[in-house]
């Protein structure tokens, strides 16, 4: 599935007209033929492609599942999570064992980098970092609706999305809540490259403020979005960022963490648990329980904590002051 995203093979067959032969498919984008020939069945056994046989040749078509979530036209894809999986966390979890032997990521064996911020390995080239931001903007595109919906917002007229990377979820959030206004908040090169490649400037309801969130003030707001960031840190920087959360929401405000859930006991689901060695490859963090999210949010002074689950990959848990 990787390899068949990087060479462009659903693209091309959305764009043709009628099924491809593999010959047809291999003139296109450039490979061998036996080695496309091996891919296009192998697609075919993952339901990915059908084929049909005319005079004893092969012809090719995507699936109605490819053509949704792996072709780059399409408002569901999950094209560029496929590049970032294929050509980033797929050579990080080539060192499991390592990861899993000494308790920390592994960007150092897979990239050659390594510093005491993981942002500044993930965004170790400009290249990579707009890769990663593509990659968010795949994943709340086609989630977003599901945890900003689940709990009513719309008494938390200003928002603060901190480290809102590519702003599909602050976008959606307007969409859903006219009165609302969205600060997205995130490191000054996020900022500008959002600017530039994600965010139009006809959104006047979204705004954007440069700085790093555990180094510099953040803004004041009545509620504050954190969608899959504190699973990157360690309890004590969880601790430390949403004290400085609580600290800077307005009275009646909340935050609303947008995570993957393990179950209490953590024997499940299995993609969480499979989200969370992901964890220990590439950051410092970890998956959490509801528990422990709640126990956290306790801690720094929030109230009136509630759990919501959307059923799919990601849930909600809202906190109040």
């Amino acid at each position: 599935m990787f390899t068949a995203c990087e060479l462009g093979v659903f693209d091309l067959l959305l764009e043709s007209e009628e099924p491809l032969s593999s010959a047809a498919i291999v003139q296109r984008v450039g490979s061998s033929a036996d080695g496309m020939e091996r891919l296009l069945s192998a697609c075919v056994g993952m339901k990915l492609l059908e084929a049909e046989l005319k005079n004893d040749e092969a012809f090719y078509r995507n699936t109605e599942l490819s053509s949704l979530y792996l072709t780059k036209s399409s408002p569901k894809s999950l094209h560029h999570m496929m590049i970032y999986y294929s050509q980033t966390l797929y050579l990080c979890w080539h060192f499991l064992t390592d990861a899993v032997r000494e308790g920390k990521n592994q960007f150092k064996r897979a990239f050659g980098v390594s510093s005491k911020n993981i942002f500044e390995d993930l965004y170790r080239s400009e290249e990579e970092m707009i890769k990663f931001m593509h990659l968010m903007n795949s994943v709340w595109t086609l989630c977003s609706r599901d945890v900003i919906k689940l709990f009513d917002l719309s008494p938390f007229t200003t928002v603060c999305d901190l480290g809102g990377c590519s702003g599909a979820l602050a976008k959606e959030c307007i969409s859903i809540y006219p009165e609302s206004m969205v600060t997205i908040y995130d490191l000054p090169k996020v900022v500008q490259t959002a600017k530039k490649h994600f965010i139009s400037t006809d959104e006047h309801r979204i705004s954007f403020q440069e700085g790093d969130f555990f180094e510099d003030s953040i803004p004041e707001a009545d509620l504050y979005i954190l969608a899959r960031i504190l699973h990157d840190w360690t309890e004590k920087k969880c601790l430390q960022l949403l004290e400085k959360v609580y600290k800077a929401c307005k009275p009646g405000g909340a935050v609303l963490l947008v995570e993957v859930l393990l179950n209490e006991d953590k024997s499940g689901p299995l993609s969480s648990q499979l989200y969370s060695l992901n964890m220990l490859v590439q950051t410092e963090g970890r998956e959490r329980t509801p528990a422990e999210y709640c126990k956290l949010l306790t801690a720094v002074g929030f109230k009136e904590i509630q759990v919501r689950t959307t059923g799919k990959i990601y849930d909600v848990i809202l906190g109040r002051k």
